[in-house]
């Protein structure tokens, strides 16, 4: 890697990349890296440890003499919060600035409320796992929502999912009661941060595909999410199968794949040949049981989904495709027609070293997400520097005076 210069590495925020990322652990190692003079890195330092973002340690190991003061990361110097949307389940926590869930409640919530009903819960929630600390220890709020979202502004965008939640900018309506940075994507996409960072962060390509009430797919490509130009990428539900017929898709065409394989589809199919399933875990007995006929109509969902993922991984080429979701979760026959299709119908280059796993980390993929999610945003070196009241990069390095003091992140 290139030599960074104090000229491109110069400001505070960036002073605390290389100490949350470990590149440099000690004044002299930040000097070292970015060339910056003592007085200089004295500064930064002094400027992220009034501001509690850095901690200082003295049991560094020696190499003669007084052993050096190591920096630390301090994860606890704030908090953000987070919430996970499902159609009917959600999860609201607190974490802390390395994304470690403190404090979190689930519970059953019909999203299709709307807004009015489900914000107010979820910011009561937050106050509630807060308690006694400070509001000021709040660093940032982020969200994901079973919906179609520009992530650019935080609006929910789908027509026939949330309906009640479309056009609805979400993030004011948060920032009025909670004045921080307020992100929020789309469900899958924050689960596919989530298990990325938190199972594959070694791999740069990686597709999540959630397959519940419904499906969708989450795509990190670079080692970044790939969201697309206004944030629809990913909406993987809605490619037709070869024998989807007409059956219609709740984003009004026909034959998608959400509309003949996720949860919903295999609980209606399955009512229509007479068998008695209220929910998956109906389904799940029926499979434990050896019906066949249940088995027969799990495996051709799997071989449909499995139909659409071989189309994803010749264009996207993952090194690994996550399942997750309560239906891929359950259901091994489902899968194994899965891993069949994609490996029989993708290219022999894109599957020569393609892995389809199931989820490692769950549902906590969606919290982690989140908190990844705004974490990366409020602890970037841009957002750091601009809540400077003056940023180090314009201050004199020759100075060693104290550091003014600074407003809250």
């Amino acid at each position: 890697m290139p030599r960074r210069t104090a000229a491109t590495l110069a400001s505070s925020g960036e002073v605390l990349r290389l100490i949350r990322t470990g590149e440099a652990v000690t004044r002299a190692d930040i000097g070292r890296v970015t060339g910056l003079s003592r007085p200089a890195v004295q500064l930064r330092v002094g400027e992220l440890l009034e501001r509690g973002l850095v901690l200082e340690r003295d049991d560094a190991p020696s190499t003669g003499g007084r052993p050096p003061v190591r920096l630390e990361f301090n994860a606890a110097g704030g908090v953000v919060l987070v919430a996970a949307l499902g159609a009917t389940r959600t999860r609201v926590a607190l974490c802390d600035l390395a994304g470690q869930e403190l404090d979190g409640r689930e519970f059953a919530m019909d999203v299709e409320e709307g807004p009015d009903v489900v914000l107010p819960l979820l910011m009561d929630t937050w106050d509630e796992l807060l308690g006694d600390r400070p509001r000021s220890m709040i660093r940032g709020v982020g969200m994901g929502v079973p919906a179609t979202v520009e992530f650019a502004h935080g609006r929910a965008e789908s027509a026939r999912v949330m309906a009640s939640w479309t056009g609805v900018v979400i993030p004011p309506i948060i920032r009025a009661r909670f004045p921080v940075p307020v992100l929020v994507d789309n469900d899958v996409n924050v689960l596919a941060i989530g298990e990325h960072r938190g199972a594959y962060p070694d791999l740069d390509d990686l597709m999540f595909v959630k397959i519940s009430t419904r499906i969708g797919a989450g795509v990190i490509s670079g080692g970044g999410i790939l969201r697309g130009a206004l944030g629809a990428a990913g909406e993987i539900g809605h490619i037709p199968v070869l024998d989807g017929g007409d059956v219609l898709c709740r984003c009004g065409n026909t034959g998608c794949v959400d509309s003949v394989a996720s949860g919903t589809a295999l609980l209606r199919e399955l009512r229509t040949k007479g068998k008695d399933v209220k929910t998956i875990a109906d389904v799940t007995a029926l499979v434990r049981a050896g019906d066949a006929e249940t088995m027969a109509t799990v495996r051709r969902a799997g071989r449909r989904i499995g139909e659409v993922l071989a189309m994803a991984v010749n264009i996207l080429n993952p090194s690994v495709v996550v399942l997750g979701g309560d239906v891929a979760e359950t259901f091994g026959p489902l899968v194994s027609s899965i891993r069949e299709v994609v490996y029989r119908r993708s290219t022999a280059l894109a599957t020569r070293r393609l892995r389809i796993e199931p989820s490692r980390l769950g549902a906590g993929a969606g919290i982690s997400g989140c908190a990844v999610m705004v974490l990366d945003h409020v602890l970037s070196p841009e957002a750091v520097d601009e809540t400077m009241p003056l940023s180090a990069l314009s201050r004199p390095s020759r100075s060693s005076s104290p550091p003014l003091t600074a407003a809250p992140l």
